[in-house]
């Protein structure tokens, strides 16, 4: 136990740089007070002690602000940061090396008794503040959950899920990690991690601008082909007829485009 309990405070200094000291970890990161009461729940679960394990847990959430099933399964140097809202439902696995921010809930959907009805979170998982991660799917190594995502489907490893409903908007390649501490993304924040759907609106706007201005610049040639239609009267070799046609040509192409710029 002593071993697992050094490994959770060299895993909460190498991730978190508020941490300066032992001592102060021990005695201030409610995340690994968590932890470490949830290991005895989780044991008394296992003997078949329900009831005692629901004790340990809840005395758990009234000192910690994090609620975690005696059920639930954590993996190795698991590090919840803050805390505070937590919420890990009874058939959740969290793997090794996971990171979990203030807020999040790994819940269920389903109402089964005795069915796996919470998510499973892969080694290395990242799950910002408020996130929600719900359903019976796992999460697959080293992705990652932004916060305030709400995540109802699979995500590949390696990949980052954004947006509610949460939608994978970088490519779900793991990178390997030499250091516990290589791609570490606090929070979940990754580079390049725009939500496509913010990407696209912002597309169709700068596209509308530009046509609104091409449809200006088309505009002032007409009514600068108009005012030379204008100039033409009374020049040698250009009848009434041409002049009617002229203008025509013109009323028709000023109509087309000032209701395309209505559109827009």
């Amino acid at each position: 136990m002593f071993d697992r309990i050094r490994e959770d405070i060299a895993a909460i200094r190498e991730r978190d740089p508020a941490a300066r000291s032992v001592l102060e970890v021990v005695t201030c990161y409610p995340g690994l007070h968590a932890i470490v009461l949830h290991r005895f729940a989780n044991a008394c679960w296992r003997r078949g002690w329900r009831w005692s394990g629901r004790v340990v847990s809840q005395m758990g959430r009234f000192l910690t602000g994090i609620e975690i099933h005696p059920g639930a399964t954590l993996g190795r140097r698991v590090f919840i940061d803050h805390g505070m809202g937590v919420v890990i439902g009874e058939t959740a696995e969290i793997g090794d090396d996971c990171t979990i921010y203030q807020g999040v809930t790994l819940g269920g959907t389903s109402l089964t008794r005795g069915a796996k009805r919470h998510p499973t979170l892969e080694r290395g998982v990242i799950v910002g503040a408020g996130a929600k991660v719900l359903g019976s799917f796992t999460v697959g190594a080293n992705a990652k959950i932004g916060s305030n995502a709400v995540v109802v489907k699979p995500v590949p490893a390696g990949g980052t899920a954004v947006g509610n409903p949460a939608r994978i908007v970088m490519p779900a390649v793991p990178k390997p990690k030499t250091d516990a501490r290589d791609g570490f993304c606090a929070y979940g924040i990754t580079p390049n991690a725009d939500d496509p759907v913010s990407l696209a609106i912002h597309g169709l706007i700068d596209h509308a601008s530009k046509q609104s201005l091409r449809t200006d610049e088309i505009v002032a040639a007409l009514e600068r082909l108009g005012a030379r239609v204008e100039a033409l009267h009374g020049v040698d070799g250009v009848d009434g007829a041409t002049l009617v046609d002229l203008k025509r040509m013109c009323s028709a192409m000023d109509g087309e485009t000032r209701g395309v710029e209505r559109q827009l």
